[in-house]
């Protein structure tokens, strides 16, 4: 079959009007979903992901988050989010996410599940453990230091300023030296 380009587009165009390519010409009634976020609890928060502190709007309902946005009002982010922000979601609806302690002893192969007493009271023992074994009251010239150099704290920009301040009184009072925060990193 021998078209010319001004042919093809003459047949191309009258299959298109015809309907040939399964669109429908005759309108069809839209059907709109209902909000996500009507009767919702609308509360303000910060990202947890990075240190810049892009404003966040949580939606709740019943207990659960139905949605997060960006909030327009927030003078860092104006209501853009990162792709970690934008996912947040995803941290409170994810059927993937472990939500109960899981412990490897060492040299083992499993983990199991243990209960959050049993995981913060093996936390606890491990840092006394390793205080009262690092613990130095002097150094070598005698000044009283008070101090464990065999524990390091790297903090998380999911904290705010407060619960930043309390976090570093409680790790300077164990005597830890060694603090980071990943804002910084």
């Amino acid at each position: 079959m021998n078209v010319t380009r001004r042919g093809f587009l003459k047949i191309s165009g009258a299959t298109a009007l015809a309907g040939g390519l399964g669109v429908p010409l005759m309108a069809e009634a839209a059907h709109a979903q209902p909000s996500k976020i009507i009767y919702a609890k609308e509360t303000t928060t910060i990202c947890p992901y990075c240190a810049v502190g892009c404003g966040i709007i949580v939606h709740t309902r019943d207990g659960k988050v139905v949605n997060t946005e960006g909030d327009p009002e927030h003078p860092i982010n104006q209501g853009s989010l990162c792709p970690k922000g934008g996912s947040l979601y995803q941290l409170s609806d994810n059927g993937n996410r472990l939500t109960k302690p899981r412990y490897r002893a060492p040299y083992d192969k499993e983990w199991k599940e243990v209960s959050w007493e049993w995981a913060l009271d093996k936390i606890a023992a491990n840092i006394k453990m390793t205080r009262d074994a690092s613990f130095m009251q002097k150094n070598e010239k005698g000044e009283t230091v008070n101090r464990t150099d065999a524990i390091v704290s790297v903090g998380s920009a999911a904290l705010d300023n407060e619960e930043c301040y309390v976090y570093q009184k409680f790790l300077r009072a164990m005597g830890l030296v060694y603090i980071e925060h990943q804002a910084r990193i």
